[in-house]
């Protein structure tokens, strides 16, 4: 069955986005959202989730490399549980260890000189969230 996913790197000043689908395999990087110690504005979060209509919602979890929860771990959980608990969706949380050290490696390729404040790295690492979730998917 065709799934929409929206996708979330979690993080307390920005939260990456990004969408995918399992009809085309297909994702991309949308522009993050603004956080104030970890909360989102949940309007342009609700209006995102209603423009994109998502079946499913991934939102990474931080692991430390032991598999023990980090402190940001334990927000992130949060955050997808108000997801879930505010808009009805279905959440899945996914192992993102190493994706913001991969979307670093890759804004690095795009050009990026090693000020990431303006390259799209939250985003960036979203989209990988996708891509490890679609090839979970077999696509």
């Amino acid at each position: 069955m065709h799934k929409s996913v929206l996708a979330f790197d979690y993080g307390t000043r920005n939260i990456g986005v990004a969408s995918g689908q399992t009809l085309t395999g297909s994702s991309s990087e949308l522009a993050p959202l603004r956080a104030r110690d970890g909360i989102p504005d949940w309007d342009e979060l609700g209006r995102l989730l209603g423009e994109y209509k998502p079946d499913l919602v991934l939102v990474g979890l931080p692991l430390n490399m032991d598999d023990s929860d980090s402190d940001l771990s334990l927000r992130a959980r949060k955050f997808a549980n108000r997801v879930h608990g505010r808009f009805g969706v279905q959440v899945e949380l996914v192992d993102e260890r190493l994706s913001t050290f991969e979307a670093k490696q890759e804004a690095a390729s795009r050009g990026h000189k090693g000020n990431y404040r303006n390259a799209p790295i939250d985003s960036i690492a979203a989209r990988l969230l996708v891509e490890s979730w679609l090839g979970q998917q077999g696509l």
